[in-house]
């Protein structure tokens, strides 16, 4: 039976414990609903640990929360091991990071330079290739003197932005912006569109997805790799009519997959993308953590996994 506890923590519960049969489940109630969940309150902790014997993180999603249920735990209870999706998840990142079978590519996308500078960082020394698309792509254009027109610009980023072009080209990976755009005059996905070179972003308009040219080269790129980790859009994949790029490169990925690679995909909006082109099933992984694959891939230490017993 599978039963249902009004609370968290507290005698009550306790008492419903105690009464459980083998084979019984008992779901708590929202743990955050006592503010002492995040602050890591470890009295709180200490209460949560008193239900039961053993303990097992199986959200990887909330690895990178040190919060009292996926950290503070830890510290009274003795056997504290990962469940099955916590350990598929740290598997493949892991593997795909600390020992890629090569070619190796990252794709990255998204709106902004500043959620995945950390994961340029880290991931530049490991791979042999680094393919950028979505609004970050704008930045980098900037940086490079290109008009953007009114496409998404991060402009306290820019300087940053030209630093990390130096290192483009002293790194030993192959690193690759759009050479050209998909842009249009409105952010709507009505919005009448036309394709331009990188560098040639008229300047009432704004790019909203990756041109053909790009399509085709990250493609072969993809194609010819054989671990490949995507996290990103290449555009504004919500609206159907600049979700091209987004989309193609989902099938490459399903492509390679099915010639052999192993092709990750970082949580949030990817996830979403490739749900969106109905092709989730068709990959090697879906990440079920945004932000914990995202630190992941950073080469931050996840606290919920750190909590855990080695030796389990």
């Amino acid at each position: 039976d599978v039963k249902f506890a009004p609370d968290c923590i507290g005698d009550q519960v306790k008492a419903i414990v105690s009464s459980l049969a083998d084979g019984d489940v008992l779901l708590l109630e929202n743990l955050r609903f006592h503010s002492e969940e995040e602050k890591n309150d470890p009295a709180f902790a200490k209460q949560l640990a008193e239900l039961g014997d053993v303990y097992i993180n199986d959200a990887f999603g909330s690895a990178h929360r040190a919060h009292a249920s996926t950290e503070g735990v830890t510290k009274f209870i003795k056997v504290c091991a990962s469940g099955y999706l916590m350990q598929k998840e740290l598997d493949y990142l892991g593997e795909a990071i600390a020992n890629p079978v090569r070619p190796f590519t990252a794709i990255l996308g998204g709106s902004k330079i500043s959620g995945k500078i950390d994961v340029i960082e880290n991931l530049l020394p490991k791979v042999d290739n680094l393919l950028i698309g979505g609004g970050m792509a704008y930045t980098f254009f900037k940086a490079m003197g290109y008009e953007i027109g009114t496409s998404l610009l991060e402009s306290e980023k820019i300087e940053l932005a030209k630093d990390m072009l130096v290192k483009f080209k002293t790194s030993k990976a192959k690193v690759i912006l759009p050479k050209d755009n998909v842009v249009a005059s409105e952010f709507k996905n009505e919005s009448p569109s036309s394709i331009v070179d990188a560098e040639k972003i008229p300047a009432g308009k704004m790019g909203l997805d990756i041109g053909p040219k790009t399509i085709e080269e990250f493609k072969g790129i993809i194609l010819n790799s054989k671990t490949v980790i995507w996290n990103g859009p290449m555009g504004v994949f919500e609206f159907d009519n600049f979700a091209k790029g987004t989309d193609i490169i989902a099938a490459a990925l399903a492509e390679a997959t099915k010639n052999g690679a192993v092709t990750i995909i970082g949580g949030g909006d990817s996830a979403a993308a490739i749900k969106k082109a109905g092709l989730d099933d068709k990959v090697s992984h879906v990440s079920t953590g945004g932000g914990a694959s995202l630190e992941f891939l950073e080469g931050k230490l996840l606290p919920g996994v750190e909590a855990l017993n080695d030796d389990v």
